[in-house]
């Protein structure tokens, strides 16, 4: 069982998405889930998630999306996406963005701070984005002082896309935060370093796929596919058989459901519930 924990599928057309998802459930992939980065496509993400089994709903709102504090009537809208429909898995994508051209800092801290917030009203565990300046400003510890003031490890969650050193990755494990590598675990041995430390118990999977027309061949397009690339990569790295790796990493992120008491999320990811 293979879960790409996430993507951004809902920014694809309908009929390229069924094709991705066809290549996706021919690799082993069962469960994937599509991140909202505003209100609009969290609501696209759960509509999705609504209408094709295996695929799950994140909703938030991305560091590099914040136009405004978040408050009353927009807090509000988000809290009802939220609790909108069991299909809906996560708070993602939130966190902090430090990169050239990214909004005022103190609104993303307050949106940031706001959505751990709402994590804890509903119940449902953060998946958190920090990217860090070339000035040296690192994003991936000040979201990670952050979810320590604000308690996020009372729900938990996973640190997307991993890119960061050891001593963040520290930092998630003591927090109890699962670790997500995507493809570039593939190019940089430092991420295979880190990976070869890290327990199996602390390592999930995502593609963080999304239109890549900058790709000029489109079979180069990051997919949900891919994630058995990845999972083959980190199993010969802990020294584990793909089937070991892939049933650790997905009941990682069953158990951060398990932990929150919702069964049937955990039932209608491993597939013992059938999508309507």
């Amino acid at each position: 069982m293979l879960i790409d924990c996430h993507t951004h599928l809902n920014e694809y057309s309908v009929w390229e998405l069924r094709e991705i998802l066809e290549r996706a459930r021919g690799c082993g992939v069962t469960a994937i889930v599509v991140a909202g980065t505003n209100l609009e496509s969290s609501r696209d993400c759960i509509k999705l998630s609504e209408s094709h089994e295996g695929v799950f709903a994140g909703v938030g709102i991305h560091p590099m999306q914040v136009t405004a504090p978040l408050e009353g009537f927009t807090y509000q809208i988000l809290r009802e996406l939220a609790s909108s429909s069991p299909r809906v898995v996560f708070i993602s994508e939130v966190g902090l963005d430090f990169s050239q051209g990214s909004p005022d800092t103190e609104v993303q801290y307050q949106v940031f701070r706001k959505q751990i917030h709402l994590a804890k009203e509903v119940q449902l565990p953060i998946v958190f984005h920090s990217r860090d300046n070339q000035d040296g400003s690192t994003a991936s510890k000040a979201a990670l002082n952050v979810l320590r003031q604000e308690r996020g490890w009372e729900v938990g969650g996973v640190m997307h896309y991993f890119q960061g050193d050891w001593s963040v990755a520290e930092e998630c494990m003591e927090m109890g935060f699962l670790i997500s590598f995507g493809k570039p675990v593939l190019r940089y041995p430092y991420l295979k370093e880190i990976a070869r430390k890290l327990p199996v118990e602390s390592i999930v999977l995502e593609t963080d796929s999304y239109p890549q027309p900058f790709k000029k061949v489109r079979s180069k397009w990051t997919e949900p596919k891919d994630i058995i690339l990845i999972a083959q990569e980190l199993a010969s790295i802990k020294g584990l058989t793909l089937d070991e790796f892939t049933e650790a990493t997905s009941n990682n992120l069953l158990d951060l459901f398990r932990r929150l008491g919702a069964t049937g999320k955990v039932r209608a990811i491993i597939g013992s519930e059938k999508h309507p």
